[in-house]
């Protein structure tokens, strides 16, 4: 009798264990948030979205004219894919691209390659299931461009001690590699799921960028060190003064770099889902988002000096004779402007995000879901990323093979 008595828990105990695992790995709902493909299964959640943007009025919007502009359509591309190399370790990667053609900036806006490790796979964790990831930051795969242009707003045009010039970014990048380390722990009470999350991301500070000096930049650089000549203790005329200006951009490279610091961010959220039976759900989620704001620690310029003293030279007396009363030489000179690029670009952004989703499932494998989302934030004076308005609507096809 002992004999069969204890038969009977070994065996109860093996199905309860057996029933944790396959309970744990059982989820099918792609939009569900503690969703992870068993051993040899791939999935991917392709979507397609548009948004609209109402830009705020920062001194950032103001110096490019853009202030309370509005963009649309911003058309969103996005790619969610992983495969299980065992129950509880996946790969993932996730990509999203913009188009934005209303400020002709497009391009990869974010990308990510890691691994997810289910924890409590190996713990008594009552039903609760906790993850921890690894991915790469993939901003180094294209550099940053930017064209250098001159500030539009008059009222920051007539003080061009005050951001003169403004950057027009082509593309999302940052040109950095990096990396992200983070967690979430959830749990399903009979058709809810929710779960909470949070992780930490650093990017390491490079050259990785190109900024392109336009025409109008050139001009505004030119006014620039106008300015300075006219207000120093020298007897510069605002025509002599222009003239010294002139000599400037004439060995001004076509473009130059710079070098960016390395930055911590963080994020943070809230996801849930409620599966109403087993074709429709819906869900919510929220998203707290630290960017970090971009530091400039020193600007790559190939200026040609010897074409400036030549061109400054050629100006003559009064000119020279003034220059040379305070050391001002090419040299001189452009420090001063590089030393304008340096330090904070004060370019931070937190973003508040509201999502939702509605999914329908066709198919053991197929599953297609109707998502919209809502974007509160508060940019630092210089952000170009900064809004009073941010809506995304868009479609997403879920499948797993």
């Amino acid at each position: 009798m002992k004999n069969i008595v204890k038969r009977s828990v070994i065996a109860m105990a093996a199905l309860t264990g057996a029933t944790s695992v396959a309970s744990a790995n059982s989820i099918k709902n792609l939009e569900n948030p503690l969703y992870m493909p068993t051993a040899g299964e791939v999935y991917a959640k392709l979507s397609a979205g548009v948004m609209y943007k109402k830009a705020d009025d920062s001194l950032a919007m103001q110096a490019k004219g853009q202030a309370r502009h509005e963009e649309w359509p911003i058309w969103r591309a996005g790619a969610d894919l992983g495969v299980g190399i065992t129950d509880f370790l996946s790969v993932r990667g996730q990509f999203q691209y913009t188009d934005d053609a209303t400020i002709d900036r497009k391009g990869l806006n974010n990308g990510r390659l890691g691994l997810n490790f289910r924890a409590s796979e190996f713990l008594p964790t009552q039903g609760w299931v906790w993850d921890i990831y690894a991915d790469a930051q993939l901003g180094g795969i294209s550099r940053m461009n930017a064209d250098l242009v001159a500030s539009k707003d008059p009222l920051v045009v007539n003080d061009v001690a005050t951001r003169p010039l403004s950057f027009n970014y082509d593309n999302y990048s940052n040109g950095r590699w990096g990396g992200w380390l983070g967690t979430q722990v959830g749990k399903t009470w009979g058709k809810f799921t929710g779960a909470a999350w949070a992780e930490v991301g650093y990017t390491v500070g490079n050259d990785n960028n190109k900024i392109t000096i336009t025409p109008s930049g050139n001009t505004r650089v030119a006014e620039v060190i106008a300015y300075q000549m006219f207000t120093s203790p020298l007897p510069f005329t605002m025509s002599e003064a222009a003239q010294v200006g002139g000599a400037f951009i004439t060995g001004l490279p076509d473009s130059f770099s710079v070098n960016t610091k390395s930055a911590w961010e963080y994020n943070l959220g809230l996801k849930s889902l409620y599966e109403i039976d087993q074709k429709w759900s819906v869900g919510a989620s929220f998203t707290y988002k630290n960017r970090a704001t971009n530091r400039i620690e020193k600007v790559n310029a190939n200026v040609d000096a010897a074409t400036i003293n030549a061109a400054l030279a050629s100006l003559g007396a009064p000119i020279t004779t003034y220059l040379g009363m305070g050391g001002i030489t090419a040299e001189t000179m452009t420090s001063g402007v590089m030393d304008e690029f340096l330090g904070s670009m004060h370019d931070g952004i937190q973003e508040y995000i509201l999502s939702a989703v509605v999914a329908r499932q066709l198919n053991n494998a197929i599953q297609v879901s109707v998502y919209a989302e809502y974007t509160f934030d508060d940019a630092e004076k210089y952000s170009q990323n900064g809004t009073d308005i941010k809506a995304e609507l868009g479609v997403r096809l879920n499948a797993r093979f």
